[in-house]
């Protein structure tokens, strides 16, 4: 069953709908859409489970794509431009591979469509160990979470998913129970069965693990066109790390092929 995913929509232009990764949503993705926005008609989405969308215990890449394929039905978007980063990369490849006439150009943000070994172990730890029934105040979450989680800049990105309630009690955006169970099918190589047509490119951060076109994986071959682009001095989260670099590889490949 799809789900009715919560969405925002700026610009004017070619359309192009931009998928957060996981533990985001599309608050991550305004100031980059605000740029995108002079060229394109950007849709920016909460994946299910995620940010304002519906919560539901089911959860994999093949119910995401369902549920991209419902909201381009909803808004009559015949054909779209698709950009993914990380599980929202792996989710828009599914997507072009299952619905080839709906993709024009597909960009996937550090992230390729084999298994990978699991690397969020100590956040899901520090974020269900903060119990919401007892927590006082954001600053005190905060704190609890830096002895899982040492980056700062990680620990604010994941309390965004923190928010209080009407009656005052604290709750997660991202349905944090079904995300950790749903993790090690996040995983998981796609199933993809290819060739995926659409011109391909993957946007790689120089100082991230996630995407190493060398490294093997038998599935980049079915992206026929395909190409790999290294942004300089970026990690897993490019668009974040060197925007303007980001920005520029996006709007050079979707503008001038």
């Amino acid at each position: 069953m799809t789900v009715d995913l919560h969405f925002e929509m700026l610009g004017e232009g070619p359309d192009l709908v931009i998928l957060h990764g996981l533990f985001g949503s599309l608050d991550n993705w305004r100031g980059p859409a605000r740029l995108l926005a002079r060229h394109f008609r950007v849709w920016l989405v909460d994946q299910r489970n995620h940010g304002r969308s519906p919560h539901h215990e089911e959860f994999d890449y093949g119910v995401m794509a369902e549920d991209l394929r419902a909201f381009l039905d909803k808004h009559a978007l015949r054909r779209v431009h698709l950009l993914g980063h990380s599980m929202g990369g792996k989710a828009a490849m599914l997507f072009a591979d299952r619905y080839p006439e709906r993709v024009d150009r597909l960009i996937v943000e550090d992230m390729g469509p084999g298994a990978y070994a699991p690397r969020h172990e100590a956040v899901f730890r520090g974020l269900l160990n903060i119990s919401l029934s007892q927590l006082e105040s954001r600053r005190e979450a905060e704190k609890l979470l830096r002895q899982d989680v040492p980056e700062a800049e990680v620990r604010g990105f994941l309390l965004k998913n923190l928010y209080r309630q009407k009656d005052g009690a604290w709750n997660w955006h991202c349905n944090l129970k079904i995300l950790f169970a749903s993790y090690r099918h996040l995983l998981s190589a796609l199933p993809l069965g290819g060739p995926v047509l659409c011109p391909t490119l993957f946007v790689r951060g120089e100082l991230s693990e996630y995407l190493d076109p060398s490294r093997e994986d038998a599935l980049f071959p079915l992206f026929v066109h395909r190409r790999f682009t290294t942004i300089q001095g970026a990690g897993h989260w490019v668009h974040a790390e060197q925007p303007a670099a980001f920005l520029t590889a996006v709007e050079s490949f979707l503008l001038d092929g």
